[in-house]
């Protein structure tokens, strides 16, 4: 039998590896295309988002005193409006004597203004005395904040209570003006009781407060009933913000938490603070026809008057609540994440842990990590990643512990 050749055997022995090595090649699984991106460091800022709407903190309902003949106003919506001046003007019918009750009912309600304007004072007292200390408490906290002996969190605090303060002591002047209309209003009814046209004269009906003039339902000369709004009128520079808010996320918020208002048909992002969380909820139906629970939160627009000037009452805002922010945290894509079964420290034991893929020398490297804060799109990572670590993106079923990636 002949034996192969020198140059045979150097041929087979160069071509079996290259065989094997095509085979392997060939029959080895594919790698996996994936989407990655690098743990970085930056600001981190855990906040959900909600729709809210502008209302104002105090409208006033303009009814006429007296029934008669209104006198066309000439006053449209928008107009400004200051205290004492007058809004329209009443022609009373003649009036015929008054009966027991109606005599009566005017009376009590003379009294009843009296005891109101007597409260309303008291009030009026209080809050002056209250945004006093708000104010002083205000001072003070700005020349420590000057020397950095206290946080910014708490000059905004003293500053959104120094207008709050200032918002009540304007309400109760206001009450106390409504007062005196109430009393005027029933001493012009007992004034009218028996008068006849030739001695009627027209009745004055003037504004309470200063504001502008929100709705006006009646315009033309018409005869009115006592008690028919004839306009309503508030200050359009004292707005306030109400959001419906699911009650699992208002469980998290507290008096003070600041907010940012987006998307409100202006330039910018206004900033605000959450000054109450009522405490009874209601149940919602969403636009996909889910029943929710929800509950109304108040809010006061910290940004200036002059930035938020063109928002007017019951406009449509969108609100983002800050829960908790961090300047420095080290983050990955929320999409990064998928739970995991093992557990991330001693802490955790039992239950289930979260975890990430690494790309490591092309391969696919399963992770456990602990993570703190998390926002819409970005979660942080307390421990087992390093910044500058890539990571893969929304990994699906295919990938696992060392397969193949490329990413794209």
């Amino acid at each position: 039998m002949k034996m192969p050749g020198k140059r045979t055997l150097l041929y087979s022995a160069i071509a079996l590896p290259l065989l094997t090595l095509l085979i392997w090649a060939a029959l080895r699984p594919p790698a996996q295309l994936v989407s990655v991106q690098t743990a970085r460091r930056g600001v981190l800022i855990q906040s959900f988002n909600e729709e809210g709407k502008t209302r104002l903190k105090a409208s006033y309902a303009i009814s006429a005193p007296v029934s008669g003949n209104l006198q066309r106003i000439t006053l449209e919506p928008g107009d400004k409006v200051s205290v004492g001046q007058v809004l329209a003007m009443i022609e009373p019918a003649t009036s015929g004597l008054l009966d027991a009750r109606s005599r009566a009912r005017a009376q009590a309600d003379i009294r009843a203004g009296q005891n109101q304007q007597a409260a309303a004072d008291q009030r009026i007292a209080a809050a002056r005395a209250a945004w006093q200390m708000a104010e002083a408490s205000l001072r003070r906290v700005e020349s420590l904040q000057a020397s950095q002996l206290v946080s910014r969190q708490s000059l905004d605090q003293a500053r959104a209570q120094a207008a709050s303060a200032a918002a009540e002591l304007a309400a109760a002047r206001a009450e106390s003006q409504v007062a005196l209309q109430r009393v005027a209003a029933a001493r012009a009814v007992l004034a009218q009781e028996g008068r006849s046209d030739a001695d009627a004269s027209a009745l004055a009906v003037k504004a309470p407060v200063a504001g502008v003039v929100l709705r006006r339902p009646m315009q033309s000369a018409v005869p009115v009933m006592a008690g028919q709004v004839l306009m309503e009128i508030g200050d359009a520079a004292q707005l306030e913000i109400e959001a419906d808010v699911l009650s699992t996320d208002a469980v998290r918020l507290a008096p003070g938490i600041a907010a940012r208002i987006q998307r409100w048909g202006g330039e910018g992002v206004l900033e605000a603070t959450v000054t109450r969380i009522e405490p009874g909820g209601f149940t919602k139906v969403s636009a996909l026809g889910v029943e929710e629970q929800r509950t109304r939160v108040i809010l006061d627009i910290k940004s200036p008057h002059a930035q938020w000037a063109a928002l007017g009452d019951a406009y449509r805002v969108e609100l983002e609540f800050i829960l908790q922010q961090e300047a420095d945290a080290l983050q990955v894509p929320a999409g990064a994440l998928f739970r995991s079964s093992a557990p991330a420290n001693a802490n955790d034991a039992g239950e289930p842990a979260w975890a990430l893929y690494r790309v490591v020398n092309g391969r696919a490297r399963r992770t456990p990590v602990s993570i703190g804060l998390r926002s819409a799109t970005a979660v942080q990572i307390l421990s087992g990643l390093n910044e500058g670590d890539r990571v893969i993106v929304q990994p699906d079923e295919r990938i696992e512990e060392g397969s193949r990636v490329e990413a794209h």
